[in-house]
């Protein structure tokens, strides 16, 4: 009797366990749909940063656009839902720093989380000499990523090599240095603005000209103000959080549309026609489009998603869109 009972409530139990775990495997968040500018603080990382935001939306996918260093603050765009079908191009974009560096002082890891391995006089560092020095790192020039970073050797990334003490060649990398603006310079400390590809180390920007100038240098304090076409304002976690006491509704309002990310790049309008086919994955051909490159692709006044124009000047869907934006 007593053996029946322990049976009947050890399956009890367990039914219950089971449910829970079903119910949970279940639910999987909302679908959102956009892109938030979110301003990261300083000393979290970017995909912490990513998850706090995807649980304050209870949204089922969202991903970020490329990581800040976790003593970086500013914009993160966010892509939520549809929208991290054009994250990629946000990785590809352009981006705008602004940038507080200390000469005289150069760290392991680039930046001020890291540990001293130099020290040097920089008292005879003037302005002048910084803004004789800055034209010399515009344009294309060569970089060598540094070790903390999140590059990958032999399937390891750098910076957990890093962190065991092991230092791997890295090869140098193009990258495109568009702009260097010389805020200030006092006490040591050069304040700039960088507008830069992708790819681009601000620390080792940093390091470089430090080194330069026969003093190194290391990164103070370094702020994001752009990502491609966005350089509006950005949204901070605090001011998330004061508008999910308002409801979900609230931090929808905050999203800009999917194809926001990809403003700056030529529209493609298609009929009822060419709209069918297009979502059948089907190349089209439409009067006036580009002869080259990708494009925005819309129906009715709705984004259906990214095409690219093919050697025959067709439109080829690219990354089509589900969500209606």
């Amino acid at each position: 009797m007593c053996q029946s009972r322990t049976q009947t409530m050890t399956t009890t139990t367990s039914s219950r366990d089971k449910i829970q775990i079903m119910a949970r495997r279940k639910f999987k968040g909302r679908s959102v749909n956009g892109v938030l500018l979110f301003d990261k603080h300083a000393g979290v990382s970017s995909n912490h940063a990513l998850q706090s935001v995807k649980r304050l939306f209870g949204a089922s996918k969202a991903g970020h656009t490329g990581s800040l260093d976790p003593l970086a603050t500013g914009m993160l765009p966010i892509c939520f839902g549809e929208a991290t079908k054009i994250s990629a191009f946000l990785l590809d974009a352009d981006k705008r720093y602004r940038m507080r560096c200390r000469l005289g002082v150069t760290m392991d890891t680039g930046d001020a989380d890291g540990k001293v391995i130099d020290e040097r006089d920089c008292s005879h560092v003037t302005r002048a000499d910084i803004e004789a020095l800055l034209p010399d790192f515009l344009g294309e020039i060569e970089q060598i990523p540094p070790m903390y970073s999140a590059l990958k050797h032999e399937g390891q990334r750098l910076y957990k090599l890093a962190r065991e003490g092991i230092e791997v060649e890295r090869k140098p990398r193009k990258i495109t240095i568009h702009e260097l603006i010389l805020h200030g310079y006092e006490d040591g400390v050069i304040d700039m603005e960088v507008a830069c590809s992708k790819g681009t180390y601000v620390r080792t920007l940093a390091e470089d000209i430090g080194n330069r100038l026969d003093c190194g240098a290391h990164v103070i304090a370094l702020r994001r103000l752009a990502v491609g076409p966005y350089t509006g304002d950005m949204i901070s976690l605090e001011q998330l959080q004061a508008l999910a006491e308002q409801g979900r509704d609230a931090l929808d309002a905050c999203l800009l549309p999917i194809e926001s990310g990809i403003a700056n790049w030529p529209d493609v309008k298609l009929d009822n026609d060419s709209a069918f086919y297009m979502r059948q994955g089907q190349p089209i051909l439409v009067p006036h489009a580009p002869t080259c490159g990708l494009v925005r692709i819309y129906h009715h006044q709705k984004f259906m998603g990214v095409g690219e124009i093919q050697d025959d000047g067709r439109v080829a869907p690219k990354r089509m869109i589900q969500a209606a934006s």
